[in-house]
């Protein structure tokens, strides 16, 4: 008789699970620009941005992914800082500091800017960004749960750097792991 009554949550349950497969598969996912961020090329001003884009799979339906990308001024490439748990169980480095495409889909994922600086002043908080992401204490251990992970690197740099402004929102799922 038990078992009948729980048939219902069975099902609802295996439905909810169904629904989350997007038979996506992320080594075809885009990785493209979303067109987000000016050309570097086109601007000679300091860009800061921090983006988040909903996270690969299921775990999309509550959670972030997060980075950080920059642009000194005059610079003709941004500076992307972000944190990757695969690059550990390749023997790398979780923290990736190098050029690329700063608003790239998150396998498919558009990104949005959580938040920008822009113009005078930026190349100080961009120096302080970099420094504070080569300090960043969790360079080889990534934990998706509670972190240290994408979005503990970003909170850490709001920590070290106040003059970011930067809250991240609630779907940043372990930001909290800095307190």
């Amino acid at each position: 008789m038990k078992t009948l009554k729980s048939l219902p949550i069975f099902i609802l349950t295996g439905l909810i699970l169904s629904g989350c497969y997007s038979g996506k598969d992320w080594r075809t996912a885009s990785r493209e620009s979303a067109g987000i961020a000016p050309p570097a090329s086109a601007t000679n001003e300091a860009i800061l941005q921090i983006y988040g884009a909903d996270t690969w799979g299921w775990r999309g339906i509550f959670a972030i992914h997060t980075w950080i990308a920059a642009k000194r001024t005059g610079e003709a490439n941004y500076t992307v800082y972000d944190v990757v748990g695969w690059r550990g169980k390749r023997g790398q480095s979780v923290l990736r500091i190098s050029q690329d495409i700063p608003d790239r889909l998150w396998y498919g994922e558009r990104p949005s800017i959580l938040k920008e600086h822009r113009g005078a002043g930026v190349d100080r908080l961009i120096d302080a960004v970099d420094k504070a992401a080569h300090a960043y204490p969790w360079k080889t251990t990534y934990k998706a749960f509670p972190g240290p992970n994408s979005n503990t690197f970003t909170a850490w740099i709001a920590k070290q750097v106040p003059e970011l402004k930067l809250d991240l929102p609630f779907s940043a799922i372990g930001s909290g792991y800095v307190n």
